[in-house]
């Protein structure tokens, strides 16, 4: 194992990239005796925010609100958590800073899974807008829609540090690489133009980029497994492909089973001069298991009936909100619709207030002190505020404010 060899590289007070690692959009109010460093301090300001706590009920891969075996978004992030922490540990890596960005990196992302992102970005391309991708809009959800209460009582947002913000959104695990090391330009981290093509710029944001690949590997072929998707065929056909990598017997496949053959040769390979990387034998594996899932998984026929009803869903929405654009009158509109859809306009009418400055008497009254980010006078600017509103909510309550809207 290569032990604590990258210590030497962990984000730490005396690493050159401290300075700009902590640095935070603006101050953060500080605590008498406050025992936990900033990247503590960021994780515990995830944990407790609502985006994160609407994650359980966000679909990862499979949507079953019925079955309480299956893999949620909140399941997937810990998941991811778990991983980059052991990773992190081993190699000798800021553990607090993996675990604080791991928890954080989906907090933006679209109800229905990546289904759901793929309508999302649609609609914003078909309204002047740019593509939707959840990596951004975790980013833009922690910066500017997230709010905690400051000591005084005030809702404020999370104003994580740069380091977290940056993992979060250089997280793409979907882009295969032969090795990754991070960056060392400090950017605008808006300016990154798509997921997957900018490294991060920690070590430990290299690690959660490559355990959110591991993670919802392994997790969705156990899910598969669990709803009976995969034959027997197919379970052979996985036996077979883990025995190859490994070069032991194939003695049945399980997400234990994968993580752990993964993650050691994850450890045994990497080294800071030569970047995180696995032995071409585990790499293959990787592909193998990838496009598996994509055959297999991805694209089977039950998940294409789910894309179609989650598409109804957001479009309906979407649709329904759009139509209510009228310039400095849209809060008007909105407010006279609670009347026919009071759960969906009540909950926009609030977002409204909060984000797009409607009332100000009304955000004072609620102590919101975070800034306008939406102005309504261009329909363009409107739309991008639905799509982010609509990226909010769970399944079920997209499912519950459509019932609102089909049902007389």
């Amino acid at each position: 194992m290569s032990g604590q060899l990258f210590a030497r590289v962990a984000t730490g007070p005396d690493h050159p990239k401290w300075t700009a690692a902590v640095t935070r959009p603006s101050p953060l109010y500080q605590r008498p005796h406050d025992v936990r460093g900033p990247f503590w301090r960021d994780y515990n300001r995830i944990i407790h925010c609502r985006a994160y706590r609407r994650l359980k009920h966000k679909t990862q891969v499979f949507f079953a609100a019925q079955n309480d075996h299956l893999c949620t978004r909140i399941e997937h992030v810990n998941h991811v958590a778990a991983v980059s922490e052991t990773i992190a540990t081993e190699l000798g890596l800021n553990v607090v800073l993996a675990r604080a960005i791991a928890v954080g990196h989906d907090l933006g992302h679209a109800p229905f899974g990546h289904d759901g992102e793929q309508v999302l970005s649609r609609l914003l391309a078909d309204h002047g807008g740019d593509r939707f991708w959840h990596e951004r809009n975790s980013l833009w959800f922690a910066d500017r829609i997230e709010t905690l209460e400051d000591p005084e009582g005030w809702a404020r947002n999370l104003c994580l540090t740069y380091a977290v913000r940056d993992g979060m959104i250089c997280h793409c695990g979907e882009v295969e690489h032969e090795y990754l090391v991070p960056r060392d330009e400090v950017l605008d981290l808006y300016q990154i133009p798509a997921a997957g093509g900018t490294p991060p710029f920690t070590w430990e944001g290299c690690v959660v980029r490559l355990a959110d690949k591991l993670a919802y590997l392994g997790r969705d072929l156990e899910d598969a497994r669990l709803l009976g998707i995969l034959d027997q065929g197919q379970e052979r056909q996985l036996q077979v492909i883990l025995a190859e990598a490994t070069g032991t017997p194939p003695l049945g496949v399980s997400n234990t089973a994968i993580l752990h053959e993964l993650i050691l040769d994850l450890c045994r390979q990497s080294r800071p001069e030569h970047g995180l990387r696995w032995s071409d034998r585990h790499r293959e594996l990787l592909h193998r298991l990838q496009a598996f899932s994509e055959e297999h998984i991805y694209n089977h026929e039950r998940l294409e009936y789910y894309r179609g009803y989650a598409a109804l869903v957001l479009e309906s929405l979407f649709d329904l909100l759009i139509r209510q654009y009228d310039g400095a009158g849209t809060a008007a509109r909105v407010d006279q619709a609670r009347a026919r859809f009071p759960q969906l306009m009540g909950v926009f009418a609030a977002w409204l207030v909060q984000y797009a400055g409607t009332d100000d008497q009304e955000k004072e009254r609620q102590r919101w002190a975070n800034p306008r980010v939406y102005r309504l006078d261009q329909v363009g600017e409107y739309g991008r505020c639905v799509v982010h509103f609509l990226s909010g909510m769970t399944d079920a309550f997209a499912l519950k404010t459509f019932a609102e809207v089909t049902t007389f």
